[in-house]
């Protein structure tokens, strides 16, 4: 309620008076359009009202318009529907209509088409059956010949011709009005009076007298009407044209020489005609459509015709239209009646181009929608961070998905809000931060050892990169004797302060253990038990840690280690590695735990690897771990390098299987070379 009641508010302040003015006289206009009051002042009024009304809409138009602008997606969108689609839609629009223009004009040529044919049909016949009087023998009559040769034709032609009349005569006075100058046929549409026929009149020489024989196919009689208001009459000759067609109908027109129009005229030359009668064919309908968008199209074919009054004028070009509809679906089939063997490979040539085309549209459409929603979704985060530091909230973050031009924008916003909100932090909080920093960066260094022992045939180097200002990762080398060294890795529970204090613990108890006498010979198994029994004594139930120690005896070549529930590390020889994965759970959690110990002769220029969860943890895009197996194969790929060297390889495998800097755990790694 409140958000309708908000924008009521805001609609109310942008009105200007005249807005306000125009609503009030719609708003009289329409009560007095409700209560039906007419006259006098009232018109005015609703004169007025319809004025009114029109200004207000086009004063919504331009504040909807503005309204639906602001917005960076809808100007977008407005942009691609100018762009695209309208041009697009045009395009169809156009190509529609220039289809049921062919479609129409081939309708059309099928009409005349086929009417022509009946008339060349009946003069063919004329013409056959003069030859053929001409030809006939002497012994027979002429009423007798005259009667054979129209039973033969009736025989041939009753079915395509229906009605047929043929008829001979001495009167040539037809003949004469009606066939060109010279000939002595004629072939064609007839209206005579009210009647229209298809007619065929050709002379006979005959050695008694001329005669002329008539070939007429009665198309309507328009004077055997129903009555005089009825210029509506079947016709059983135009079922039989044009299958392809629906409804056929013919208009028969008459000159029109009044002042005043009445009807459609119709222009022919300089003479104006209007419809005298309409014929149609009998028996016939629109075809069923094939699928939904076969809508029929209208067909319009002019036929000229020779028209004689009954006063015996004569008019050679009287046009005749012929209307009628189709179907396309049956355009079509006639059509491709005609490709021959190519039919099917037109046909799936064109399947595939639209097919083509429609593949290349959704690509448009969808690219053109995936560049407008990373566009405007970038702009509407960057307006949202805009609130947030509105707001005084500096610590909200634009997340940045690509390095382009939005992408460097919002990647300079968040470093803008993250100096606004680093400037603006309180100082007794900063400065607290960093003093545990300081403490715990102090505890650390002072675990790690700060030099390196010395023993014959060793080499090691430890690099350590913690996720934050403190590793909850320990490491030590601890010398035991001239020939013994101790190797030790660890990864404490928890973070920060607490993990720091839980290593210093872990460390003066190791090397309390480490450096008594005879340390070198004391098993890593018992010392790991001792270790153990310190933690689960003196930590909570929640605290715990992972632990490996190694002890290498250069003289003997023996490796001695056990594992408490660490990753297990590896010694790499001759291009294989062997993982060390003998010992027990883990330090800290149960008091009384029996560790085992693992036993290795070690072979000349091995390699010996220990690294924490956090260098095989990293995950990829896909969210794989790089994991030991690739760890192993890393190591395997540099085991004749310097330890250093394989150290920082190992470092930056992890790091570009990750493709990211950011670390979400610390990451150790202790190489040893014994040679």
């Amino acid at each position: 309620m409140k958000p309708f009641l908000t924008s009521l508010k805001e609609i109310w302040t942008r009105l200007s008076w005249l807005d306000i003015v125009c609503t009030a006289f719609v708003a009289i206009g329409l009560l007095v359009g409700l209560f039906a009051i007419n006259g006098g002042i009232f018109s005015f009024l609703e004169y007025l009202a319809v004025l009114a009304g029109l200004y207000l809409i086009v004063r919504f138009v331009g504040w909807w318009r503005n309204r639906l602008l602001w917005s960076l997606r809808n100007r977008l969108i407005v942009a691609y529907l100018f762009i695209a689609v309208l041009p697009l839609l045009s395009i169809v629009i156009l190509t529609v209509l220039a289809a049921r223009i062919l479609y129409s004009q081939l309708g059309a040529y099928l009409l005349y088409e086929d009417i022509h044919q009946r008339i060349e049909m009946i003069a063919d016949i004329a013409q056959h059956i003069a030859i053929a009087h001409q030809t006939l023998p002497a012994s027979i009559t002429q009423s007798e010949s005259e009667r054979v040769l129209a039973a033969e034709s009736h025989a041939v032609h009753d079915r395509e011709l229906p009605k047929l009349q043929i008829t001979f005569s001495n009167d040539l006075s037809l003949l004469g009005k009606v066939a060109p100058q010279g000939k002595d046929s004629f072939a064609g549409l007839l209206q005579e009076g009210d009647s229209l026929s298809l007619i065929s009149l050709r002379s006979i020489q005959d050695p008694k007298e001329q005669r002329v024989v008539v070939l007429r196919v009665p198309i309507a009689d328009l004077g055997h009407k129903p009555s005089a208001n009825d210029q509506l009459v079947t016709s059983e000759f135009l079922s039989t044209i044009a299958p392809d067609l629906g409804v056929i109908q013919l208009n028969l027109m008459e000159k029109y020489e009044g002042t005043a129009p009445q009807g459609v005229l119709y222009l022919s030359g300089r003479t104006q005609y209007r419809v005298a009668g309409r014929i149609v064919a009998s028996n016939r309908a629109l075809q069923a459509p094939m699928f939904w968008f076969d809508s029929p199209v209208n067909v319009v074919s002019r036929l000229d015709s020779v028209f004689v009054a009954k006063d015996g004028t004569v008019d050679l070009a009287r046009p005749l239209l012929a209307v009628s509809n189709a179907r396309p679906s049956r355009l079509n089939g006639r059509i491709f009646t005609s490709l021959g063997e190519l039919r099917s490979s037109y046909v799936i040539f064109f399947v595939l181009v639209g097919i083509v085309f429609l593949l290349i549209e959704a690509v448009a459409w969808t690219t053109g929608i995936v560049l407008t929603r990373r566009i405007t979704r970038a702009v509407a985060d960057l307006y949202q961070a805009t609130q947030y530091v509105q707001t005084g909230d500096f610590s909200h973050r634009i997340q940045v998905e690509r390095m382009d031009q939005l992408g460097v924008l919002a990647d300079s916003f968040n470093q803008m809000t993250g100096s606004i909100g680093t400037l603006i932090e309180e100082q007794n909080k900063r400065q607290r931060l960093e003093n545990e920093i300081s403490i715990a960066r102090e505890v650390q260094n002072q675990l790690f050892p700060s030099t390196l022992p010395s023993v014959p045939g060793v080499e090691i180097e430890a690099i350590c990169k913690a996720a934050r200002s403190v590793s909850g990762d320990y490491y030590d080398f601890i010398q035991l004797s001239p020939t013994h060294i101790a190797i030790a890795i660890a990864d404490i529970s928890g973070k920060g302060i607490s993990a720091a204090l839980l290593m210093a613990s872990l460390q003066a108890a190791l090397r309390s253990q480490a450096l008594t006498q005879g340390s070198e010979s004391l098993s890593t198994a018992e010392l790991v038990a001792r270790l153990n029994k310190h933690l689960a004594r003196n930590t909570g139930d929640d605290r715990f840690a992972t632990f490996f120690i190694a002890v290498y005896d250069s003289a003997t070549r023996t490796l001695r280690y056990t594992n408490a529930g660490h990753l297990p590390s590896f010694l790499i020889c001759n291009g294989s590695a062997h993982l060390l994965d003998k010992g027990g759970m883990v330090l800290g959690v149960l008091e009384d735990y029996d560790y085992e110990q693992g036993v290795l002769q070690v072979a000349p220029d091995s390699l010996l690897i220990g690294y924490s969860d956090g260098l095989v943890e990293p995950e990829n895009v896909y969210g794989e771990e790089f994991g030991i197996a690739r760890l192993k194969e890393a190591a395997i790929r540099v085991q004749g390098a310097k330890p250093l060297m394989v150290a920082e390889s190992l470092m930056a495998a992890a790091e570009e299987w990750a493709g990211t800097p950011e670390q979400a755990d610390d990451m150790t790694v202790i190489v040893t070379r014994l040679r």
